[in-house]
């Protein structure tokens, strides 16, 4: 008798014989973030750019690859879980990710506002604050 393959054996099978993430989260981040992608405009990137090259890898070249949710939600739900953590660095980064998706301001804002309802006031306060300087 034959089990039933696991729901998502076939792409964890894809996935391994993938061995090229990094190229992968290269291609989405430049959908993201364009020629800036990959650069050294943060400190951090000077300092340690080879963990800024596993971050790619692995964040977007295995997670944000996956097929399941295409890159508009996977981009909303970033915002959304940016700004519940109070990561407003990180957070402003992504809101001009999402604008270069198409995402529009009014949908980002309103986002940010829903985080009020699971996260608390404050947390919204501080993320539409921070959105203010990239969404204007």
């Amino acid at each position: 008798m034959t089990l039933p393959a696991r729901p998502g054996a076939e792409y964890a099978a894809g996935m391994a014989e993938q061995t090229d993430h990094l190229a992968l989260g290269m291609e989405i981040t430049r959908k993201l973030w364009g020629v800036r992608a990959g650069g050294q405009e943060l400190p951090g990137q000077r300092l340690a750019p080879e963990f800024f090259a596993l971050v790619t890898q692995f964040v977007f070249g295995m997670f944000w690859a996956r097929p399941n949710l295409d890159l508009r939600s996977r981009s909303l739900c970033t915002v959304a879980q940016l700004a519940a953590l109070g990561r407003t660095d990180e957070l402003k980064g992504h809101l001009a990710g999402a604008l270069n998706l198409g995402i529009k301001r009014e949908e980002l804002i309103e986002v940010l506002m829903q985080t009020a309802c699971y996260a608390g006031v404050p947390a919204a306060v501080q993320a539409l604050n921070a959105a203010a300087a990239v969404l204007g």
